[in-house]
Parts: C-alpha cells; structure tokens; sequence
C-alpha cells in the first residue's frame, strides 16, 4: 500500500534553516508529481511546494519563495523541502501529499516550530 513517512522536523530559531524529508513506499514514485502542504494551529492546510515528477519544474507558495526548495531523488524515492531563513508564521505542521491514480496519500507530518 502507498505509504509517506516525513521526518527531519523540529525546534529551530528564526533565521535558520531545516531539511524535511519524505520517504514513499508502495507506488512508481519516479511517475507522480509530488507535494508539500503545512497546517499552522488554527489555520486550514496550505500548499506550499510541489515537484514534477521528473523533477524538472517546481512552483512555491508566495510566502515562501526564494526561502524553500523542494527536490527529489527518484533513486531513493524521497521528495525533500529545504527551509532557509525560518521565520516563526512558518511554524505548522508539515506533509507531504501524493495522487496515485486519483487517490490522494497524505503522510502522518512532521512538526516544524520557529522560535526564539
């Protein structure tokens, strides 16, 4: 079955930076686009990056362009959201996302809190 595991959040000041990490299992994950959504507390979930499945072409949420990337590397089949210059409004919990034959998967998420 389709499986997301995220890992690499946590507690990090402002200004710096955490790589996210999305392990997928149980689909051709080098066939599907990918995605990054967050849900801040008390907000309703946003997207904020997705990924061609070739990897060729991205596209960011306004707020966080120029600060996070995504990549991914088909050989692992691992889809990853750099996050530089953190600011705390990025604090949410985060989750990768894919659609396999018109299902959507979503991970369990991965907490990312900015803080001083």
């Amino acid at each position: 079955q389709v499986q997301l595991v995220e890992s690499g959040g946590g507690l990090v000041q402002p200004g710096g930076s955490l790589r996210l990490s999305c392990a997928a299992s149980g689909f051709t994950f080098s066939s599907y686009t990918m995605r990054w959504y967050r849900q801040a507390p008390g907000k309703e979930r946003e997207l904020v990056a997705h990924i061609t499945s070739d990897g060729r072409y991205t596209n960011y949420a306004e707020s966080v362009k120029g600060r996070f990337t995504i990549s991914r590397d088909n050989a692992k089949n691992t889809v990853y959201l750099q996050m530089n210059s953190l600011k705390p409004e990025d604090t949410a919990v985060y989750y990768c996302k894919s659609r396999v034959i018109s299902v959507d998967y979503w991970g369990k998420g991965t907490l990312v809190t900015v803080s001083s």
